[in-house]
């Protein structure tokens, strides 16, 4: 099995040892991913570790590379929640100086303007917001069931799940969906502060053949969510599962969802798939389907791939080693823990090859 080792006394591409306290952490945006996560995760640690950072070469690795507007609202609402200094932070930029001042526990009210991802929004700002002294509420206003990104669902039954276990508490409403190209969307985010994180060993999940989950569609005609559940219901049963679905008409839209709940332990697993314009139907049910088939074939169940890259950042902050399993290890949590590195002295070992089922240590 392959396996990866990142950590700050070694160096990487992001940088090496900080050696004044107010020297940068310099950052390479190409490396590794070479997406927005590399700024997300730095804006987080910044105001965390109280480190500020010049990222370069922003996003590089994208058809279109730079802050674009749902990039831009995370590093605002970062700078607003740590009073930060910022150099760069325009539409198209590839190169941002960030110089973070104290958080600020509050209510936040952030508009995106954009269907950029509220969600994207959310995991940059909340853990500084749960670090610091106070209840904190965040509103964001965006995009919530928008391509490549983690839709209103997931948060609510995944990701904070898995937060939970490591006594982070937050509650997520959403106010109203969000479909990409228009947006629109609303959600609301309660966080608890937290005086220490706790580390997670999680050697496997366990596992019910049961899927609960829903179609959902908004401005279109009703066909499209029942196409969408029928194909679903046809393509779970033949993987020997209980299924549950329901039907749903939200306002607003274009757009429509699938989303299906498996039921694992100590957290539920949340895949989705997303219509768009000519896509039909049944499409968007066979991604969701594919997506839970690969997942129910990984022995022993494992925590998926997008979880294990978003708990890797809280975990690199809890006092001990961490250890778990996942699923699909996954590119973005191989450069996660690059970026991690860079700001804290922790090493990070990822065991296994990208694509396959593998074991992540924070050490």
């Amino acid at each position: 099995m392959k396996s990866q080792n990142f950590s700050r006394e070694l160096g990487s591409a992001f940088g090496s040892p900080i050696g004044m306290a107010q020297a940068p952490v310099e950052l390479d945006g190409s490396v590794g991913e070479g997406g927005g996560q590399i700024l997300r995760t730095s804006l987080a640690l910044s105001l965390i570790t109280g480190k500020p950072f010049h990222l370069r070469h922003i996003r590089a690795r994208r058809s279109r590379p730079g802050l674009q507007p749902q990039h831009l609202a995370s590093v605002r609402a970062a700078a607003a929640v740590g009073q930060a200094a910022l150099k760069g932070a325009s539409k198209g930029s590839t190169d941002l100086v960030f110089e973070p001042g104290p958080v600020a526990a509050g209510n936040y009210h952030f508009a995106i303007g954009t269907a950029g991802a509220t969600g994207l929004v959310l995991h940059t700002v909340y853990l500084p917001l749960a670090l610091a002294e106070g209840f904190s509420t965040v509103t964001i206003e965006g995009g919530t069931h928008v391509p490549h990104s983690p839709c209103f669902h997931f948060l609510e039954l995944t990701w904070r799940g898995y937060l939970g276990l490591l006594g982070l508490t937050l509650d997520l409403t959403m106010r109203r969906p969000g479909f990409y190209p228009r947006g629109g969307g609303l959600i609301q985010a309660s966080i608890q502060p937290v005086s220490q994180i706790q580390a997670l060993n999680l050697a496997q999940l366990t596992l019910e053949r049961k899927i609960a989950g829903f179609s959902a569609a908004a401005g279109l005609p009703e066909h499209v969510r029942r196409r969408q559940a029928d194909r679903a219901r046809q393509g779970l049963r033949a993987l020997d599962c209980d299924v549950h679905l329901v039907e749903e008409t939200w306002q607003g839209g274009p757009g429509s969802v699938l989303g299906l709940q498996v039921h694992t332990g100590p957290v539920p697993t949340f895949f989705f798939s997303l219509g768009e314009r000519g896509k039909p139907a049944e499409r968007v049910a066979d991604e969701a389907v594919h997506e839970v088939r690969a997942f129910l074939e990984a022995d022993p169940p494992a925590m998926d791939g997008h979880s294990a890259d978003q708990i890797l950042l809280p975990l690199a902050l809890a006092p001990g080693p961490s250890r778990f399993a996942v699923a699909a290890l996954t590119q973005h949590t191989l450069t996660n823990a690059r970026v991690i590195c860079a700001f804290v002295d922790r090493t990070i070992k990822c065991h296994g090859q990208v694509g396959e089922a593998g074991v992540v240590e924070v050490l």
